[in-house]
């Protein structure tokens, strides 16, 4: 079965597809939700695709630290 599918054969929504409804539920601007998700897909990125719910506070410090000393975006923006 592919990975992707519940047992039942239904497919299951994608990380990315859920942060968006999620944020549409909670009315946040499409501008906001454009942001997330972007920052959503660059942390998945950087830690080679793995998925956030097999992550921890380890691997938000290494994406963190990357941006800061790597990518030079102020601890404002990382907020």
């Amino acid at each position: 079965m592919p990975e992707n599918t519940h047992q039942d054969g239904t497919a299951q929504p994608h990380l990315l597809d859920l942060l968006r409804a999620r944020l549409r539920f909670r009315h946040y601007s499409l501008r906001t939700e454009r942001f997330y998700v972007d920052w959503v897909r660059r942390f998945v990125h950087f830690h080679h695709l793995r998925h956030p719910s097999e992550m921890g506070a380890a691997e938000v410090t290494a994406f963190l630290t990357y941006l800061a000393v790597d990518g030079q975006v102020s601890a404002s923006t990382q907020n």
